[in-house]
């Protein structure tokens, strides 16, 4: 398997991580690659989401989707998206930081956390987006898998 396919591997399997969290928390997905409306406009179903939920444009004036876009949160009840990022080894993960944080604070239409996973960012690069909580009106949190599920069970 390439570096880049075992990447891909392993980000996958942190967002597996976050849909057994919703699961567990009785979300129920209602589809894949959906558009926002669709998943707004699914009201049979208190609580729900989508994964790579289509949500319009972003700064460069192309097509974003977000990892999960979540309705029926008690604490959130407008929506919540959540953002998965791995990096394993050096690469260019953290390097997309900043067109997130501007994306999340310009072009998300919800409340945002990053869940963060891996060994190979930056610790820099970590540091930077956790102080962009203050200053972005849209990203609530940045955390680790586990702190993600503390926070779950919080306000899930």
């Amino acid at each position: 398997m390439t570096p880049g396919a075992r990447a891909n591997q392993a980000g996958k399997i942190l967002e597996s991580n976050v849909d057994a969290v919703l699961t567990a928390y009785e979300y129920f997905q209602i589809g894949s690659h959906i558009t926002k409306e669709y998943l707004l406009n699914a009201s049979l179903l208190n609580k729900r989401y989508g994964k790579q939920v289509g949500i319009g444009n972003g700064i460069y004036n192309t097509a974003l989707k977000v990892d999960f876009y979540v309705i029926g949160t008690p604490t959130i009840p407008g929506g919540l998206i959540i953002e998965c990022k791995w990096q394993e080894s050096g690469g260019s993960v953290d390097e997309k930081f900043p067109y997130l944080n501007l994306n999340i604070q310009e072009y998300y239409p919800a409340p945002t956390i990053v869940v963060i996973g891996g060994e190979g960012m930056r610790g820099g690069a970590i540091d930077w987006l956790k102080q962009q909580v203050k200053h972005n009106h849209n990203l609530l949190a940045v955390y680790t898998l586990d702190r993600f599920i503390a926070w779950a069970n919080k306000n899930f």
